[in-house]
Order: C-alpha cells, then structure tokens, then sequence
C-alpha cells in the first residue's frame, strides 16, 4: 500500500506541475492577444510606451522558468522516492538486526541480543506484552560479551502466546547495586517495506523498523535438505564405477585362446 500511495503522489505533483504551466501558457497567450491588439490600433502619432509590456514579458518568461524549474525538481523526488523503495525490496523476507528492546514472536519464537559489561553480578531477562503485563521472567547470565536468548513464546506458567509484538527489557546490577547500561538488539523477519512520512521504512510483522535503524542483514536459515542434497552430489563418485571398464581387461581372457594349442596337440 505505501508503494502504492508513494507513486500516486508523485502522480498527483506532476499533475499539479501540468496544470500550473497550462494556466501560465493560457495566461501569456491572452496577454499576447491583447498586446497585438493594442498595437495594431495604437495611435501612429502616440504610439505605446513598449518599458511596460516589454517588462510583463520579461516577468511571464521569469514565471514559465520557475514553474519548469519546480516541475524537473519534482519529477527528480519522485524518481528520488521510487528508488528508495526499489533498494527496500533486497530486504524482503531477510532476516534483520535492529536496535531497541521490542521483539516479534513469529511462529513461536523471538530472538534478541544483549552485552554484559564486566562487573555485572546480577541479570534479569523480563519479557512483556503490549499491554505492560509481564509475561516471562528469567535470570541472565552475567559473564561479560554477548548473549543471545531465543524466547519460544511460553509464559512463567506455561502458556503459549500468540505471534505478535513483546518487550524484552534487560535489567544489569554490579555489585553496589548500581544499574548498568545494556545495549540491546532484536532480530526479525522483514515482512513488508514502504516509504511512511517521507522515511524508508521495513515492517517486521507489526514491528515498524526505519532503514537507516538496520545494523545487520542476515539470509533466513538454510533448510537442512540444502546441505544434504549437497552431499549427494558426493555420489558423482560413482563415476568411479568406469573403472568397471577395466573389467575390459578381461579380454586379456582372450589369451584363453591360446587354448587352441589342445588343438595343435591334436
């Protein structure tokens, strides 16, 4: 829908443009009108002062360059709007990284990152719906780097949640109790894309996510039959089985005939 919309008003400026300069053209032709007219039955002997329509000329030209200038401007937007949207199109179906503690639970399971500084002695992973309710609690571990957790959409009693946008917020204590300052990432897949308020934007189900907001782009994980059938390719060694053609060397049977010398013994 915002491809869509965003080609339609490019549409929409370029009409505008047309109409402006149609409206100008129609203005400067009637004004030419008038001007033969005014010279063809001006007084011979008190003849038109020409400063005045030269400069109303001068001005319409002015006008006719700004409204072209402003119709080419437009049209380089436009093209400007529609390869943004072009470049959107690599990320379709890709899996991405972004910034911010919101994540998508998409078919059962939502992934995210965090870093542990040193001196971290206490880590709470608390995961909650859009409503605020928490949902799932868990303790994090508290060895400096980088985790990352994979959530399956369980809650603390068991229950299965639906697909649909969570928070997962990162709690990190040192030992003075002092909270610590957690760079978080989520993954997703990209699942729309289109141009919001003038920004290239990517859609991870309901997750709205701005392009230049995008850290990293993966490939979605292979299917194992990629890698197996990889294997079979291995059985290209049966070629090897034309080393059966040495069974050729079974002619050497043919020495068999020297057998034909039973015949010479009789």
């Amino acid at each position: 829908m915002a491809i869509i919309n965003g080609l339609s008003s490019s549409i929409n400026t370029d009409t505008k443009s047309g109409q402006n300069a149609q409206s100008l053209e129609e203005d400067l032709n009637r004004f030419l009108t008038l001007l033969t007219t005014q010279l063809q039955h001006q007084d011979p002997l008190d003849p038109m002062d020409a400063t005045e329509f030269t400069s109303q000329l001068v001005q319409f030209a002015s006008v006719e360059q700004q409204i072209y200038q402003n119709s080419n401007l437009e049209k380089l937007l436009a093209l400007q709007e529609t390869n943004k949207l072009a470049s959107l199109v690599d990320f379709m179906d890709n899996v991405i990284e972004v910034e911010g503690s919101d994540v998508v639970l998409d078919e059962g399971n939502a992934r995210f990152t965090y870093p542990i500084p040193v001196g971290a002695v206490e880590t709470k992973i608390t995961i909650s719906n859009m409503e605020g309710a928490q949902v799932f609690t868990a303790d994090g571990s508290n060895q400096p780097g980088i985790h990352a957790v994979e959530w399956d959409g369980t809650t603390d009693t068991g229950q299965q949640l639906p697909d649909g946008l969570y928070n997962a917020k990162i709690t990190t204590f040192d030992r003075q109790g002092n909270l610590l300052d957690v760079f978080q990432t989520s993954f997703g897949r990209v699942t729309g894309a289109g141009v919001v308020d003038g920004t290239t934007t990517l859609f991870i189900g309901p997750l709205r996510v701005d392009q230049d907001s995008v850290l990293s782009v993966q490939k979605p994980d292979s299917t194992p039959s990629t890698d197996t059938g990889d294997t079979g390719d291995t059985g290209d060694t049966g070629d090897t089985g034309d080393t059966g053609d040495t069974g050729d060397a079974g002619d050497t049977g043919d020495t068999g005939d020297t057998g034909e010398d039973p015949e010479a013994a009789t």
